[in-house]
């Protein structure tokens, strides 16, 4: 049974009034304003930054107008009733019309309907975006009526640079390295035994900073080193994320699939020889088709068509090549209903995929439970934004960090590695170390390690 511990006709008296104009162009010129993500990012503020920011397009936001905080099995479904009554008493004036225009959440959900993290919505007060070469400024305010056209002038404050770390401690989380050593033999016996055929296991590392953590800082370092991925910032929780769960624009419908991975070396030449090695790897191509295999399965009742990648292509990532796949499709109505699914019903129905989970799912989840030795939280879980009209994206919460609401020094770096019968723990290890490279370098050069 869910819990929605924030009820939305409480918190907000009044309708939301919502407010969408056209800005000229970030960065002074089109080109500019299409490149430089830090256009975008330089406009949050320190406390609680909200971003999905890719190539320079995406969403800031900042501001709370309103929170819906949601649990259990239920919690994707909670959310969006919750959603729906708030737009329901909306009033809303939109003169751009793109998506990410007009009334806009942002959500991080739980991995696990038993996490004791919880998963949470979060609606702001202002938005920025930008979506080829178009900028525009969105206000979410509670009232009557709507006022005067918005400015950015007037709700963006003076230029604070973001501030540095400092000298950043880690140490281990749940497990130290040996121990997770350990986790993953147990789940390759666990495979060999029958009882997956793939699990995906997940492994954190204790970050301790001299000074408190500004995501901001973070949020520019990613979003610069890794231009491919969709750099993220969702109530504490930021990273970095190459595969995208759903995206629903319009109709169509689109899942990033990452699932294979190998280390890069730093030499062009090598690395190439090893993209080579990767896509004809029987381990990574069978742990990339379960978690395409379970994409495609999770789409079909929601689509009219699909297109499913015969070959998966080669990823390149500063620290990491993975096997990718696109897979797309149309989305069609239910019977009986009036509209198509919206990207919130989609990631629920999608997740976990086999990519962050295993497969067959139950199977997977409970050995993750009992193996795993930690509370996942909302590492791998769904992240991202929709917006009135049902439409927006969904990455899931790899390569991620989670600040410490109460102590902003103290911050959880994560990384998962897929593992099927083929799999070697002491390789395991070492690709984790490569999947927690982004995190480490957002945070700043490391000193230590105990």
């Amino acid at each position: 049974m869910s819990t929605q511990t924030s009820a939305p006709a409480d918190a907000v008296p009044y309708p939301l009034v919502v407010r969408t104009v056209a800005l000229d162009a970030l960065g002074g010129t089109t080109e500019a304003a299409t490149t430089d993500p830090l256009d975008l990012l330089g406009l949050l503020p320190s406390q609680a930054p909200l971003a999905w920011v890719r190539r320079g397009d995406g969403l800031v936001a900042w501001g709370e107008t309103l929170r819906v905080a949601v649990s259990g099995p239920d919690r994707f479904a909670d959310a969006e009733r919750a959603w729906q009554d708030v737009l329901a008493r909306a009033i809303v004036r939109d003169e751009v019309q793109l998506p990410g225009t007009g009334p806009v959440a942002f959500g991080s959900f739980a991995f696990d309907e038993d996490s004791a993290a919880g998963s949470v919505i979060v609606v702001p007060r202002v938005v920025v975006g930008r979506r080829a070469g178009r900028t525009w400024l969105t206000t979410i305010t509670t009232g009557a009526r709507l006022g005067a056209p918005p400015r950015l002038a007037d709700v963006v404050g003076p230029r604070v640079p973001p501030v540095d770390p400092g000298t950043v401690v880690y140490s281990d989380g749940a497990v130290s390295a040996d121990g997770w050593r350990e986790v993953v033999a147990r789940g390759i016996a666990a495979i060999k035994a029958g009882a997956v055929d793939k699990v995906v296991l997940a492994r954190d590392v204790h970050a301790r900073t001299e000074h408190p953590v500004d995501a901001r800082w973070a949020l520019e370092r990613l979003a610069v080193e890794y231009p491919s991925c969709w750099t993220f910032s969702v109530d504490g929780m930021i990273g970095a994320t190459p595969e995208l769960l759903v995206r629903s624009e319009k109709g169509l419908v689109t899942s990033r699939v990452l699932a294979g991975t190998i280390r890069r070396t730093g030499d062009d030449a090598a690395d190439m020889a090893r993209a080579a090695i990767l896509a004809h790897s029987s381990k990574d191509l069978e742990e990339h088709e379960y978690a395409v295999t379970s994409v495609a399965h999770a789409l079909e009742p929601f689509c009219s068509s699909t297109n499913v990648p015969d070959v998966p292509f080669v990823l390149h990532l500063p620290n990491v090549l993975h096997l990718a796949s696109d897979v797309t499709g149309v989305l069609t109505a239910p019977t009986g209903a009036a509209a198509h699914p919206s990207s919130l019903a989609l990631a629920a129905a999608l997740h976990p995929t086999a990519a962050v989970c295993g497969t067959p799912t139950a199977a997977a989840r409970e050995l993750i439970r009992s193996i795993e030795g930690m509370d996942r939280a909302r590492y791998a879980g769904p992240v991202g934004w929709f917006g009135a009209d049902g439409d927006g994206e969904w990455g899931i919460a790899l390569r991620s960090a989670a600040i410490d609401p109460d102590d902003p020094r103290s911050v959880r770096l994560f990384a998962g590695c897929g593992v099927v019968a083929a799999s070697d723990p002491p390789a395991e290890v070492a690709e984790s170390e490569a999947k927690l490279v982004p995190m480490r370098y957002a945070l700043g050069r490391d000193v230590s390690d105990s």
